[in-house]
């Protein structure tokens, strides 16, 4: 199936933070979601939507074919967001205390769902470890999303450079980091595809805006990558691994020169990209 401008996908549905915000807007809105808890959630939430055809949760974990028609899917305990196919994923977060266990869920071919569904608009991508395998996915169509989001890598340096090179290879030119930490209880006033006035605020766990309606400039990729090459800087003086970070109090003092700063010393991003 071809693009279609009033089509979002939301990859990493979780409790349908993002998707209320683009149900808001008008858009209609495909959703993927692995864990079983959350999708019986979301279809509760959402039941209106579903029953109009405005919303259809895609129920299994994005995965690469040889993983087979079943696989495992590590549903984090204490974190729902961390959930993950990704096994060394799954083993870091138990190393800070966020214990997942494994369960098995079915496969989802993101190609497959392109040609069935359609080439979004607008494409997030949040699946802990599998981001890739979206913008794999993309190389094998014609047609692109107009605006993609995915969450951008905080640990290592030349993994966010090939996650912003996937992006660049596969059209997009415009590019933004949009730390991600301060988007809770925040408000937007926009435009619904209607044209009628929206007046949202943000909840908790949400990605926030996106297109046309970040506040930010649109970066090249050099523009972006010099600005990810510092705010790296900053998670190797601030970050969860920092040398500040081991030392007595180092956290609270990390929290008290965001506070004077007025925006968090590191936190995380998402990085948005346009085609045009």
């Amino acid at each position: 199936m071809a693009y279609q401008p009033d089509l979002i996908f939301d990859i990493g549905l979780h409790r349908g933070e993002d998707t209320d915000f683009y149900l808001k807007k008008g858009f209609r809105v495909a959703a993927f979601e692995a864990n079983p808890d959350l999708v019986a959630y979301c279809k509760a939430r959402f039941r209106d939507a579903i029953a109009e055809g405005r919303l259809q949760i895609v129920e299994g974990a994005i995965a690469p074919e040889m993983a087979g028609e079943r696989l495992a899917f590590y549903k984090n305990l204490q974190k729902s967001v961390w959930g993950t196919i990704d096994a060394s994923w799954a083993e870091r977060n138990e190393k800070i205390g966020a214990r997942s266990v494994k369960i098995e869920v079915a496969r989802v071919d993101v190609v497959e769902a392109f040609r069935t569904l359609g080439v979004p608009f607008y494409l997030k991508v949040d699946i802990e470890g599998a981001d890739h395998l979206v913008l794999d996915g993309l190389h094998r169509l014609k047609d692109r999303p107009r605006y993609i989001s995915i969450e951008a890598e905080a640990v290592d340096l030349t993994r966010l450079v090939d996650q912003l090179q996937a992006l660049r290879d596969l059209g997009y030119h415009g590019f933004q980091p949009v730390q991600q930490a301060r988007i809770p209880r925040t408000q937007i006033v926009t435009k619904t595809l209607g044209g009628d006035s929206l007046d949202y605020v943000f909840g908790d766990s949400a990605s926030g805006p996106f297109g046309d309606d970040l506040p930010g400039a649109w970066l090249s990729y050099d523009q972006c990558l010099g600005e990810y090459r510092r705010i790296f800087t900053r998670y190797r003086l601030f970050g969860d691994n920092s040398i500040l970070s081991r030392l007595p109090g180092g956290k609270e003092i990390t929290r008290l020169l965001g506070w004077v700063r007025g925006k968090p010393m590191v936190g995380w991003y998402d990085t948005h990209a346009k085609l045009e």
